[in-house]
Order: C-alpha cells, then structure tokens, then sequence
C-alpha cells in the first residue's frame, strides 16, 4: 500500500510541475498586450513594438541557468545586433527592482536593456513559473518562439532564428 501511495504521490508531482512549467500563450498566437516601464518612466508598450522582432526575456538575479544565458544574450544578441532598428530587446527582471537589478547590471557590465516585472504582470500574461524564458514575436506580434530554461543548443536555435527573422522584410 506505501509502494502504491509513493507512485500516486510521484505522479501529482510529476503533473504538477508540467503544469507549472506549461505556457499561457502558444506558438503562432499574438502576444498579449502589455507595458513595461522603462527607468526614466518612459512606457512602452507591446502595441508600439509592432513592425520589429521582438524578444521578451524573463530573467531573476539569483537564477543560476539565467546567470549563464545572459552573458550569451549580452554577447550575441545585443553586441551583435543592437544596431539594427528592427529589433527589439527586453530582459525583464521577475520580481526584482532596480534595487536588485542596478548591482547585477554594473556587477556583470551588461548593456541591454532591463526592465522590473515587480508583480510578474508582464511574466504572468505568458507563464505561471519557470525561468529563465524567451519569447521572440515577430514583426506583427505573433509568438514565433518560446524556451524554458537554459541549454547551449537551444539558445543557439534561438538566435539563429531572430537573425532569420530581421532578414526578412
């Protein structure tokens, strides 16, 4: 009978961290609307982002797989392709405030762009947990992209894609 309550307790589990890890939104749908504010309370929202390839980053300072990504995002997405127009960047902090996100930023000398998601009200359109995760939309704001996690390969697919994406006109 414990042998048989052990498997029944793995399967909850096993479900409940599947549903946690499932996303809001699918591919091929248009992103939700949202607004992000930027440090000098600037807001931009997802409606003016339309005509660009977009990615959304979410991201937390303690998050070890997000403290591998991120020097990559820094490196080859945003060193190498900050100078076209088409594209647009957002590495959204979960739950952190600048007071958090100002040291790690200077701390690891990254320059793209961050931003505060405090309440996960820009994270919780697309996700209930899991991080670190990408959402690449394209020019007319559908998901064409989503990841959970960090792998090499994977990050690599990714920027492959943007790439192929701000090619196309």
């Amino acid at each position: 009978m414990k042998k048989l309550l052990w498997i029944i307790g793995l399967i909850v589990c096993s479900f409940i961290t599947t549903k946690a890890q499932e996303w809001k939104v699918n591919l091929g749908e248009q992103t939700p609307k949202f607004e992000v504010k930027a440090k000098n309370n600037q807001l931009i929202s997802s409606e003016s982002l339309k005509g660009k390839v977009v990615l959304l980053n979410f991201f937390a300072t303690w998050c070890p797989p997000c403290r591998k990504e991120l020097p990559r995002l820094q490196k080859e997405i945003w060193d190498d392709l900050k100078s076209n127009k088409d594209l647009a960047v957002f590495v959204l902090a979960r739950e952190e405030g600048w007071e958090k996100i100002d040291p790690f930023i200077d701390e690891n000398k990254y320059t793209f762009p961050v931003f505060p998601d405090l309440k996960r009200e820009v994270f919780g359109l697309f996700a209930e947990q899991s991080i670190p995760r990408n959402v690449v939309l394209d020019r007319s704001g559908k998901i064409i992209y989503q990841s959970i996690g960090f792998e090499d390969e994977e990050f690599s697919k990714m920027v492959e894609l943007i790439k192929a994406e701000l090619e196309k006109k």
